[in-house]
Formats: C-alpha cells, sequence, structure tokens
C-alpha cells in the first residue's frame, strides 16, 4: 500500500498480491455461468479490513473515494480472475460503482473513475466495461465505495468480436420463425 499526497491506495502491480475477499456475510466473492462472471459488491478492504468509511462529501472527499474504488475493484478483478480456468482472461463487461454519500453529493463519475482508471491499466482503454455510478446512503461497515462487476471469461489468445452474432442463437432464430404459423 502506498502513501501520498492524496491519501492510500494500492500500486498498479499490486493486483497480482491481493486475495480473494472473504465475504463479509453468506455468499460467495463471485459465480460463474458459462461464461460469464459476477462478482459481489467489493468494498475497499484489505485482509478483511475497511480502509476507510464514511460517506462521500461527508466524512470522505473525492480523492480519497477514488483511491477507496481502486481498491473496491481490485477487490472484484481478483475474485472473478478466481473463476477462470486455465487458458482463459478476463474481459470486464459492465461494473456498478455504488457511493454512499450525502443527498447534495453529485460527483459520483468523478469517485466511480477511480474504478475505471485500475481497469484502464489492467486491461487497456478498449478493454473498460460499461459502467454505472450510483449513489446511495448506506453500504456495508460504512465503506464509502462498493464495486460490482459482470464479466466474460474469453480464450487467452484473444477477445470474441463484439460486432459478430453468435452461429447457434441465429440457426435456433431460423428454425422458430419456421415453425411460427
Amino acid at each position: 500500500m502506498i502513501h501520498g499526497r492524496r491519501g492510500w491506495h494500492l500500486a498498479s502491480n499490486e493486483i497480482a498480491t491481493v486475495n480473494v475477499p472473504k465475504p463479509q456475510g453468506r455468499y460467495v466473492p463471485a459465480t460463474r455461468s458459462v461464461s460469464t462472471i459476477r462478482t459481489a459488491g467489493m468494498t475497499p478492504r484489505r485482509d478483511g479490513q475497511l480502509q476507510i468509511v464514511g460517506r462521500v462529501g461527508v466524512e470522505v472527499d473525492v480523492a480519497a473515494a477514488r483511491d477507496a474504488a481502486s481498491v473496491a475493484v481490485r477487490n472484484a478483478v481478483v475474485a472473478a480472475r478466481s473463476l477462470l480456468e486455465g487458458g482463459e482472461r478476463l474481459r470486464c463487461v459492465e461494473m456498478t460503482v455504488y457511493v454512499a454519500c450525502s443527498s447534495e453529493f453529485t460527483a459520483l463519475s468523478a469517485v466511480a473513475d477511480g474504478a475505471s482508471d485500475v481497469l484502464a491499466v489492467e486491461f487497456g482503454s478498449e478493454g473498460l466495461p460499461a459502467r454505472s455510478a450510483v449513489g446511495v446512503y448506506a453500504l456495508p461497515g460504512g465503506a464509502p465505495v462498493e464495486v460490482a462487476l459482470i464479466a466474460e471469461a474469453v480464450p487467452a489468445s484473444g477477445l470474441r468480436s463484439q460486432t459478430s452474432v453468435p452461429e447457434e442463437p441465429a440457426r435456433n432464430e431460423r428454425a422458430s420463425r419456421r415453425a411460427t404459423p
């Protein structure tokens, strides 16, 4: 962990040293169905301990909240990667960043950019997912942010083209059109 002018954050190469976060309740860190991987909401925890608490715009400033989002998304990436099989890599598809904040706080995207910055470094700008930033009153344990990812396990040799249509659904669609009077 690095302590700096803006507070604390993980160096970009530290993602490999983060362990899969232990659940803080009755859930699993991530699930997989075929190639789709969904993570639980991840807070800025290291070794089970929240690194910062408070609501953004009240006790936590934007810079500290961005750093918290970067820690939370690293936890989500580690949880998602734990479900990859040999020869696969992760492709992030969607990210939701929840920000515990005051009712007047509107810089949600600035906080969520802390998570997006990590993903851009880890997967490249073309690897950024669709994103939502949602303001909420409270999060588990008093965390300022929580990040949930939806990702896809893809062959390590390359990513599937987003513009190609899978052959099987098209065949099924043609068959259902023939069966309809």
